[in-house]
C-alpha cells in the first residue's frame, strides 16, 4: 500500500540546489583529477569483449498482446515490457556505441536483441537520466519517427528540453516522489544516488531517477543508474512491495571512483530486499565496457551475494540477451 500523505510530503521537499540537482545522500565529488588516476592506474587494460548467449526473441509472441506481465531483456539497461496494453522500453539505446561520437567510444559487445525494425508498437518509453549508454540521440528520434505522438515518454525533471529538440510531442517530466496517471497506469518518479550531464558544463542540470510503473495488478520498478544509499529502504517503506525490479550489476569497480553511483551485485541484492521486491531481474552489465570488473563477473558476484545472503536466486534472476519472461499479477 502506497503511502500517499509520506509521498506528497517528500514531492514537496525537492527542488534543484543552485541551479543544479543533488542526491539525497552526500556523494563525494569525483573530479578529473581522480579520473586521470583511475586511467592510470588501469593504463587501458580494460576487460577485452566476452561472447555471451544471444537468444532469437520469438517475434509472433512480442507481436501478441500480452496478457501477463512480459519482459524482454534488449541489452544494457533496454527493456521491453509488455503488459495490459502496454508495449513499454527502458532507457532505449539500439546504437553501436554510447557516445556522443559515432566512431569512438564504448562499442556494443552483443548487438540489440531486437533491432528496432523488429519491435512491436511502442507507446511508452521510461528514461532514468541524460547519459550516453541511457539517453541514446539516435534511438530516440528514430522511435519518435516510427510511432510519432504514439508514445508516451516519462523523463525526469531538465530532460524534457532535449527530447523536445529530436522531435518528442508527448513527453511527461516528473521530479523525485511525483506521479502522473496515464489511463489506469501511475507513473512515480522516485529518487537514484546517480549524476546527470552530457558534456562540459552540464553537471547535474538535469535530474536523474527510478520509475516505478503502478498497474491495477502489478507493479514494475526500473533503478536506471544508481549507487547504493538508505534511499531505497526510504522507497519500501513508501511505495510497499514491488512485483518486479529492474536491478543494475555491472560497472563497479574500482570501487573506490565507482561505488558513489554504480552499486555492485552486493548492494544490488540489498535494494531488492529493501525496495522489497517479488521479482527483480538484474540488468547494466554484459553490453559494453565500461569499467575495469571482467564482462562475466556481475553474475557471478550476484550469484554470491545471493548465496550468503540465503535468498532464493529464482528471485532475482539473470537473463540472457533476448530472453523473454514471463511473470504472475497479483492475486488480489
Amino acid at each position: 500500500m502506497i503511502d500517499r500523505d509520506r509521498l506528497q510530503a517528500l514531492a514537496a521537499q525537492q527542488g534543484p540546489a543552485k541551479g543544479r540537482f543533488r542526491n539525497l545522500y552526500p556523494t563525494p565529488q569525483h573530479g578529473i583529477k581522480d579520473f586521470l588516476r583511475w586511467q592510470w592506474d588501469t593504463r587501458g587494460r580494460f576487460p577485452g569483449h566476452q561472447a555471451f548467449p544471444l537468444q532469437e526473441p520469438d517475434l509472433a509472441l512480442l507481436a501478441q498482446p500480452a496478457s501477463a506481465p512480459r519482459l524482454t531483456w534488449i541489452g544494457h539497461s533496454t527493456f521491453l515490457f509488455q503488459y495490459s496494453g502496454w508495449n513499454l522500453l527502458t532507457d532505449p539505446v539500439f546504437s553501436e556505441r554510447c557516445s556522443p561520437f559515432s566512431f569512438v567510444g564504448p562499442k556494443r559487445a552483443v548487438p540489440p536483441a531486437l533491432s528496432l525494425d523488429q519491435l512491436p508498437p511502442i507507446n511508452a518509453v521510461l528514461v532514468s537520466h541524460n547519459h550516453y549508454d541511457h539517453l541514446d540521440k539516435a534511438s530516440v528520434s528514430a522511435l519518435q519517427a516510427q510511432y510519432g505522438t504514439d508514445i508516451q515518454w516519462f523523463v525526469p525533471s531538465g530532460v524534457a528540453d532535449l527530447l523536445r529538440k529530436l522531435g518528442v510531442e508527448r513527453v511527461t517530466e516528473l521530479g523525485w516522489w511525483e506521479s502522473s496517471f496515464h489511463g489506469q497506469v501511475e507513473a512515480f518518479c522516485l529518487p537514484a544516488q546517480h549524476f546527470s550531464g552530457r558534456g562540459p558544463g552540464d553537471n547535474n542540470r538535469s535530474l536523474w531517477c527510478s520509475w516505478r510503473l503502478e498497474f491495477p495488478a502489478f507493479s514494475l520498478y526500473f533503478a536506471g543508474d544508481t549507487g547504493y544509499a538508505p534511499l531505497f529502504s526510504q522507497i519500501g517503506d513508501v511505495m510497499g512491495p514491488v512485483d518486479l525490479a529492474l536491478l543494475p550489476i555491472g560497472a563497479y569497480e574500482p570501487r573506490w571512483f565507482m561505488s558513489p553511483v554504480h552499486v555492485n551485485p552486493a548492494e544490488a541484492v540489498r535494494i531488492h530486499q529493501e525496495i522489497r521486491a517479488r521479482h527483480s531481474v538484474a540488468m547494466h552489465w554484459g553490453t559494453f565496457v565500461l569499467t575495469d570488473e571482467p564482462m562475466d563477473a556481475p553474475p557471478k558476484a550476484l550469484a554470491a551475494a545471493l548465496q550468503e545472503q540465503q535468498i532464493n536466486p529464482g528471485t532475482f534472476r539473470v537473463a540472457q540477451h533476448g530472453e523473454t519472461l514471463l511473470f504472475e499479477e497479483r492475486n488480489e
